[in-house]
């Protein structure tokens, strides 16, 4: 099958995508580490959360888009928890519905530090509603017995690849390039654990593969976090790009 074949051709949910290595109950709790791992979410988030209302200034015009980012990060732990304690297609659609939230969010930060503030505050809702229509496109296909994740995987990966290359063409608008750069470093990892989440799972039977991609995303999200600390520590305030960009 060509390349082209495959772009063309709805791309539907593999059922064993639901089959984890890890299904142990503890403490009455089914699938245990892939659910308590989500844990990690709730905590980079409440600490995004908290550090924005203490420190506002290192997010001026874009305190909303941020607001929005930690959100999706704390929320996701629901998203997460709440599938792995039944998987399914609908499950996991509420999931993926949380995690285009930070997806979404990540790419208008990115556009805010480095092209444009206004653009980043305009583009917000769009980018969001685009997000969550990928998901709910993929439930209705499914439902119709042809799924496709076509629009989903953009809404994934696409923001992995836009965010390098913009900060890499405008490089010196923000100080944040180094944490963008370690983010997506911690997400591909996360990508990597999670491929592999029996043969890791299979090395020690501690935490499966996917478990630990949880820990690993989540810690993507506090290298944007820890980066702000950076901002406040050094006194400097952002100053992103105004206005339209020609």
């Amino acid at each position: 099958m060509s390349l082209l074949q495959i772009l063309l051709s709805p791309l539907a949910q593999d059922p064993a995508y639901h089959a984890f290595a890890d299904d142990r109950t503890l403490l009455g709790i089914p699938n245990f580490w892939n659910v308590i791992s989500g844990v990690s979410f709730f905590i980079v988030g409440c600490w995004g959360l908290v550090f924005l209302a203490r420190h506002p200034g290192t997010v001026t015009h874009l305190r909303g888009v941020w607001t929005v980012f930690f959100i999706g990060i704390l929320i996701t732990m629901f998203g997460s928890g709440y599938y792995h304690l039944a998987p399914d297609n609908a499950s996991l659609g509420w999931d993926r519905l949380t995690m285009v939230i930070a997806f979404m969010s990540v790419l208008a930060l990115v556009i805010g530090e480095y092209v444009s503030a206004e653009w980043a505050n305009r583009l917000l809702v769009p980018l969001l509603l685009i997000g969550a229509g990928s998901v709910y496109y993929w439930l209705i296909t499914e439902a119709q017995g042809a799924g496709d994740l076509r629009p989903y995987a953009l809404v994934q990966f696409l923001p992995m690849l836009l965010v390098p290359f913009i900060v890499l063409i405008r490089r010196g608008r923000s100080d944040l390039g180094p944490w963008f750069g370690l983010m997506i470093a911690f997400y591909a990892a996360a990508k990597i654990f999670e491929f592999y989440d029996a043969s890791i799972f299979a090395a020690g039977e501690l935490m499966s593969g996917h478990a630990i991609k949880h820990v690993l995303a989540a810690l993507g999200a506090a290298c944007l976090l820890s980066g702000l600390h950076q901002r406040a520590r050094s006194g400097s305030r952002n100053a992103p790009v105004t206005g339209i960009p020609k």
